[in-house]
């Protein structure tokens, strides 16, 4: 009986794969090796999901493995016309990242509400100034990103007493279109990005809504960072258009020490780090050895995304 190639996308540390020892025949690649080592693989985990080798090499010759997966809610990284166009079935990581990316919002939106990063600089200066904050109840806020990750967003904040509306690739029941957008950004609070990427989605927040936001209002990003125009929310956010946004992701990671992101005025920047609590990557990896025995059971797979839209349907 032949066992299975599974080739492994590296990124520190290792994935633990536990029940698959012995199983299968595991090789490890990096950027400069995934293209010659892909035609022997049976399966692709991409470990490291901030690399965009799969995309380079992907369009090479010879065979390529049946079955992709990503540790990542994100596809984008590694889609292009060949991956696409193949009969490779494509799976993502939906499921691990809902709870704690809705809680990291949360945060961002309670600290935003509460002044919180002001009272922090006070704090060191040892300056005593009293304010008054805002209550986030009763609160309107806009989640653009209908999925897993966009409805615990949107679950969480109602749970403050926020009055929550998402926004989605088509209206259907508890979800607006896109035509709803620029209506309810206008009379948002809050503006929250939780979409995947797509030819769609790239650059939908640009100088024109942000300058239809109110004066009060937030704009925060943990979808991906190519959602947003940066110099067009530097440019909000110079002009005191809204009142302050929060990125944890950005159209080029890491950003750099000479970025001038790290200045702007009201904006909170985070290392794309929404996401990922204490043993997330034990959870990644416990998701994948359970996805693998799927595959080889020859049971169908879940979390398995249409390659075309850019994204797990059903949501």
């Amino acid at each position: 009986m032949t066992v299975p190639t599974l080739l492994v996308l590296d990124a520190d540390p290792l994935p633990r794969l536990g029940r698959l020892t012995g199983r299968v025949r595991v090789e490890h690649a990096d950027a400069s090796t995934l293209a010659g080592r892909l035609p022997a693989a049976d399966v692709l985990l991409v470990w490291d999901f901030a690399s965009d080798a799969v995309r380079r090499a992907w369009p090479g010759e010879g065979p390529r493995p049946r079955w992709v997966h990503t540790a990542s809610a994100g596809v984008d990284h590694l889609l292009c016309p060949e991956l696409v166009a193949s009969d490779t079935v494509v799976t993502n990581a939906r499921g691990i990242f809902d709870r704690p990316i809705a809680e990291y919002v949360a945060a961002l939106v309670l600290a935003f509400a509460k002044d919180l990063p002001r009272t922090l600089e006070l704090q060191r200066e040892r300056a005593w100034r009293h304010r008054e904050t805002r209550r986030v109840a009763g609160t309107r806020a806009v989640v653009v990103g209908s999925g897993p990750i966009g409805r615990a967003i949107a679950g969480t904040l109602g749970a403050l007493g926020a009055r929550t509306a998402l926004v989605g690739r088509t209206a259907r029941s508890a979800v607006h279109g896109p035509e709803d957008l620029d209506r309810l950004m206008a009379g948002a609070d809050w503006v929250i990005a939780a979409a995947p990427l797509t030819g769609r989605t790239r650059g939908m927040f640009d100088t024109r809504r942000f300058g239809m936001m109110q004066p009060s209002a937030y704009f925060l990003n943990v979808g991906r960072g190519q959602l947003v125009v940066e110099e067009a929310l530097a440019r909000a956010l110079r002009g005191r258009w809204i009142a302050g946004a929060a990125l944890d992701v950005f159209a080029a990671e890491p950003l750099t020490p000479d970025s001038p992101l790290w200045e702007l005025p009201g904006l909170v920047v985070s290392p794309h780090m929404s996401g990922d609590t204490v043993g997330w990557r034990d959870e990644l990896g416990a998701q994948f050895v359970e996805l693998y025995e799927r595959w080889a059971a020859g049971l169908p797979l879940v979390n398995v995304v249409d390659k075309q839209r850019g994204y797990v349907p059903g949501h």
